[in-house]
């Protein structure tokens, strides 16, 4: 056993239990996939949901598909997005076509879903940051709340998603009656509750809050090195550039998921991490 395998399993005692995956295009050999995922020092059990695998559509191309679930109040609601968002994504008849249009309405069609069932799926909500790879070559991000997709060509970080913080939307929320708290010692929080400005889910909050995602395209270059999907406890301890730099020497999409988590444990933080790594060799 290597000594990084001794510390992981040393930080996965200490921080509770983990889970890890990985993966390859089935079309594509260059590109491989990785996730891994840590429950932070919480009582509550592990909210966060991951999707990381390559499907091939109806009309021969392929897939990959990429999702951070980061429940909170609960994890039920993040569960159900994983099992369910993607396949309202790919049912849209225009998602060929208008790609960005069909993610917009399948994020909404799900909140509605997801609504009409709180009697069963609890008070809670979840944020969300999907990514679809287009025969790897194109990548269609969405996003809401303050989960990040951040791509590095040529060893430069850019983020693909915005981090939906109560603070910058504060005039959105007070517009439907909301209002943000910022007091001392703790950070803008929507009607005193809630950290971030938009999420699925949040039935008694959902008045004040938004699931209108925001879209981005990026196109895969031959410089592209690698994607990181991750939840915001490494965000709150790590930059982009330091999260790209972390990983650069890392060939195993795996092995480089599971070292951004423990880096981001090194530098404490607290929360249920997940993280998915994206490599283009």
């Amino acid at each position: 056993m290597t000594g990084r395998e001794i510390l992981h399993k040393i930080k996965v005692k200490a921080f509770g239990s983990s889970d890890t995956g990985k993966g390859k295009s089935k079309v594509l050999n260059h590109i491989t996939h990785g996730f891994h995922m840590v429950k932070g020092k919480s009582n509550h059990a592990m909210e966060d949901y991951v999707v990381s695998e390559f499907k091939q559509a109806n009309n021969n191309k392929e897939l990959g598909l990429f999702a951070i679930f980061d429940g909170h109040s609960g994890h039920d609601v993040a569960n159900y997005l994983q099992r369910n968002l993607f396949e309202n994504i790919l049912k849209q008849d225009d998602f060929w076509t208008e790609t960005e249009t069909a993610l917009r309405r399948a994020y909404r069609m799900t909140d509605d879903e997801i609504l009409e069932k709180a009697l069963v799926l609890g008070r809670g909500g979840s944020t969300a940051v999907t990514g679809i790879l287009i025969n790897g070559e194109r990548l269609v991000i969405a996003n809401v709340g303050d989960s990040r997709a951040v791509i590095c060509k040529n060893g430069v970080a850019k983020q693909l998603s915005i981090d939906h913080e109560p603070s910058k939307e504060k005039r959105l929320i007070e517009s439907r009656g909301g209002f943000v708290t910022n007091l001392p010692g703790d950070v803008p929080r929507v009607d005193g509750q809630l950290a971030v400005a938009r999420a699925f889910g949040d039935r008694s909050l959902k008045i004040h809050l938004s699931s209108e995602p925001d879209v981005s395209v990026e196109e895969i270059t031959d410089d592209t090195e690698s994607i990181i999907f991750a939840s915001d406890g490494i965000w709150k301890v790590m930059s982009n550039q330091d999260a790209v730099d972390s990983i650069k020497t890392i060939k195993d999409a795996q092995l480089a998921a599971k070292h951004l988590i423990e880096v981001a444990l090194s530098k404490k933080s607290k929360d249920d991490i997940s993280c998915i790594v994206v490599k283009f060799q």
